[in-house]
């Protein structure tokens, strides 16, 4: 049986949790799914302070005791995870975005590899492909296998042929993040995945020493000599666009 999460960012139970809901029974439908609503509003998540810590000594140096280690816990328990946030100023609710900033240390340390991730906005009228967009990227960030998100224009009163609409992309979603969970094997890094994990390794090596975690991690994880962050077959131009990748990102660290 695999656990799902969904990670819902807005305040009341409305079109943002009915669409989770849907999706959810239509993943069920597909085979045994563990599926958990989990509202940020429940849950203690101070505003980053920019201090760096988690960057330089590790995130367990955070000066916020809150429940960002809860939420961690659970995301690392999980074979897949959701987003869900409506479209407020044309990006993701404020607890949304406060869980991603406390984060942003995972960006310099992904470690959700093997885990599936998508998104789900919904919207009055416009402006929620961008925020998908910018959900999966940071999914990618974190290191999880990230399928096409949906988005859903709840406006109402809602007719039926948008509620036609509405229930036809999310089983769409469903489907792809089902697919998505089944895989067994890792997915081959794009070229530009490919590009920030060779000139992020570079830097690091270049201008850091063991004095830094991101140091201290990438050589514990073999990641300073490794193709990828995970074992995976890249195949011959990849590989050829690797070491390109290398040696831009020697250049570029010696003008820091």
């Amino acid at each position: 049986m695999k656990k799902v999460i969904a990670f819902i960012g807005n305040q009341q139970k409305h079109a943002t949790f009915e669409a989770v809901c849907e999706f959810g029974d239509h993943l069920k439908s597909y085979g045994e799914i563990d599926f958990e609503y989990l509202f940020l509003k429940d849950y203690q998540l101070e505003y980053c302070r920019g201090c760096k810590l988690c960057f330089n000594k590790g995130e367990q140096y955070c000066p916020l005791k809150d429940d960002r280690d809860v939420l961690i816990e659970k995301m690392s328990h999980a074979d897949g995870i959701i987003f869900a946030t409506p479209n407020y100023a044309f990006h993701v609710s404020a607890p949304m975005k406060n869980l991603l900033d406390r984060l942003a240390f995972v960006f310099h340390r992904p470690r959700f590899f093997g885990k599936t991730f998508t998104a789900i906005v919904n919207q009055g009228i416009f402006g929620g492909n961008s925020i998908v967009k910018y959900l999966s990227n940071m999914g990618r960030n974190f290191g999880f296998r990230v399928t096409k998100g949906c988005v859903l224009n709840t406006l109402e009163p809602r007719s039926e042929v948008a509620q036609q609409k509405f229930t036809r992309e999310i089983k769409k979603a469903s489907a792809r993040f089902y697919k998505g969970l089944m895989h067994t094997t890792p997915p081959v890094p794009s070229f530009f995945r490919l590009l920030m994990f060779r000139m992020s390794r570079t830097t690091i090596k270049s201008t850091l020493n063991d004095k830094y975690l991101d140091y201290r991690h990438y050589k514990e994880q073999g990641w300073f000599e490794s193709d990828y962050y995970y074992q995976v077959s890249l195949g011959f131009i990849k590989k050829t666009a690797g070491l390109m990748f290398d040696r831009l990102g020697k250049r570029m660290a010696k003008r820091l």
